[in-house]
């Protein structure tokens, strides 16, 4: 019978197994003990090892053997402890000693459901393709030069509305004395609309990313208000804010967020007769693109006790979302209920939508919302977005691309002659190759009247190691390298929110050159181009049929 030893190490993963393996150097380490202090997962760990030496010596050299004692460092085989790739130890090396390295021939997907768990990360989509907003190109320009298009030189208004928007004939208004006032006797409604940069930061909530993240976004898109003068928005995400900031004058500069879980919405209603500002609109969650049938999950490492007290759970427990609840048992009760109860708490003042998950019956939902006169607009997500918990499977084989969905819809209130009333927000994958100018451009001109971004700033602004070769994604699990979506102080404290303010504030700025110079040569500079399809083109055959636009090649 074979030792106990030997049969449990035939049970044991090698470092071929895993997606990364940590090439150490021993002739540069110092032995400082940085690498695997800083390690978010403990994949690595100093140890000490017997080495068998055989040396020969002498006039006559015989081979001895000999044992040495030395210390290294050393990668665990534990799946709970495997190496993310986040490179973490390279930054804080002196003398680049240590580097993780991706394993093309790695079987971490045939190990990952340990425990009979399946296997649930953070990140979103692990394709490297190019997605089919990268595959669009701006053919539709002027064959002149026009200094008077010039984006460097010309005046431009990069701005959308948030609300919907009846056309003038249906406006109950009278002139009066030479302005113009709502007229009160045809008991119409009116309905609250906001000007806002057509680039909003998505649904990440306090929870989902750390204190100095959001806080940090939270000063950046201040700044860009009250500085830069770029009317630019977020969203709250699920789990209610901070009393100190419902209170405060900023609230109209976010989205609260509302959905299955009712999380924080206490707190919230507790500071409406305190709000010195009503807030930018308020987005009532259904469904997520990234992750159909899971919903919302924050796992219990996140919820500590700033969590815990803002949502007004108990703490150490996972916060998934609920089962639907009976005033949001569908979109109809939603219309019913839902935004009619939100518009009431505000009196009518503030714009109220949905957020549904990108699929095949979209289109439903929004020839409902088209005909209540309450639903301010609707934020339809794509499969490509998501920065929180969701089971793998469900990361990688559900959900609808936005460009076709966003497109679908566009089309049908076309059909409908409503175009140009009920705004559609586009979220899911923008960005995803770092060209975030250029596929919001080609989603404006798909139909989308503004578009939601959240891992692309979380990538930018706060230098997150995540991508779509399963590097790092571990933002579920309250592990983060970067302090982003930690609630653990010796992780977030590394993440300085100034340092994050000034870079939302550079990427807006630059976006913003960007987009112009994309509609400076299609002659679109006072308004966006939603819906110009002409403008786009592909060289796909299969793409330019599904979203009817020009092929090129």
């Amino acid at each position: 019978m074979e030792p106990a030893s030997r049969l449990d190490h035939n049970h044991e993963l090698s470092v071929k197994d895993l997606p990364y393996i940590v090439r150490w150097r021993d002739d540069r380490c110092k032995r400082c003990g940085r690498c695997t202090a800083v390690c978010p997962m403990l994949s690595i760990e100093p140890a000490v090892v017997v080495k068998r030496l055989v040396q020969s010596e002498g006039m006559t050299p015989e081979p001895k053997a000999a044992r040495v004692v030395t210390t290294m460092v050393k990668q665990t085989t534990n799946i709970d402890r495997y190496c993310i790739g986040c490179g973490t130890c390279t930054l804080v090396c002196p003398n680049e000693a240590i580097e993780p390295e991706y394993n093309p021939q790695h079987k971490f997907n045939f190990h990952k459901n340990k425990g009979g768990h399946p296997y649930r990360r953070g990140g979103r989509r692990n394709d490297p393709l190019p997605s089919t907003l990268d595959r669009l190109r701006f053919t539709r320009i002027s064959m002149l030069t026009d200094p008077a298009l010039d984006a460097g030189r010309h005046e431009f208004r990069i701005r959308t509305y948030l609300g919907r928007i009846l056309p003038a004939e249906e406006l109950p208004v009278k002139m009066v004395n030479g302005k113009l006032e709502a007229d009160r006797a045809t008991g119409r409604f009116i309905p609250p609309v906001r000007e806002i940069y057509p680039v909003i930061i998505g649904s990440m909530s306090i929870g989902a990313l750390s204190p100095t993240m959001w806080e940090g976004l939270a000063m950046g898109i201040t700044y860009l208000n009250e500085v830069e003068g770029m009317p630019v928005v977020m969203c709250s995400g699920e789990g209610g804010m901070p009393q100190r900031l419902l209170k405060s004058r900023f609230i109209k500069y976010f989205i609260p967020q509302i959905a299955s879980g009712y999380f924080g919405w206490d707190e919230i209603v507790r500071a409406l007769p305190h709000m010195v500002e009503d807030p930018c609109a308020i987005e009532i969650k259904y469904g997520q693109g990234a992750k159909p049938g899971d919903g919302g999950l924050l796992m219990a490492h996140k919820v500590l006790k700033l969590i815990s007290e803002i949502r007004g759970v108990p703490m150490g427990v996972d916060l998934p979302s609920p089962p639907t609840h009976q005033t949001q048992y569908s979109i109809e009760e939603s219309v019913a209920k839902m935004i009619q109860s939100m518009s009431m708490a505000w009196g009518f003042r503030v714009p109220v939508y949905p957020k549904i998950s990108g699929t095949r019956t979209a289109k439903a939902v929004l020839n409902n919302l088209v005909r209540n006169p309450y639903a301010a607009a609707i934020s339809i997500d794509g499969e490509d977005g998501g920065t929180g918990a969701a089971y793998n499977v469900s990361m990688d084989t559900m959900g609808h691309p936005i460009a076709s969905n966003i497109r679908e819809c566009y089309l049908d209130l076309v059909r409908h002659g409503k175009q140009n009333e009920l705004p559609l927000i586009a979220a899911g994958g923008i960005g995803k190759k770092g060209n975030l100018a250029a596929n919001a451009a080609a989603l404006f001109m798909l139909g989308a009247s503004a578009v939601s971004i959240g891992k692309y700033i979380m990538q930018s602004a706060a230098w997150c190691h995540g991508d779509e070769m399963n590097r790092c994604n571990v933002c579920n699990l309250g592990k983060c390298p970067r302090g982003i979506t930690t609630q653990d102080p010796k992780l977030y404290r590394r993440l300085d929110p100034e340092k994050v303010a000034e870079r939302v504030v550079e990427v807006y700025k630059s976006l913003d050159v960007e987009l112009k110079k994309i509609f400076a040569p299609m002659g679109r500079s006072m308004e966006l181009p939603i819906g110009m399809s002409d403008g786009i083109s592909t060289d796909d055959h299969a793409i330019a049929e599904r979203l009817q636009i020009n092929y090129v090649c």
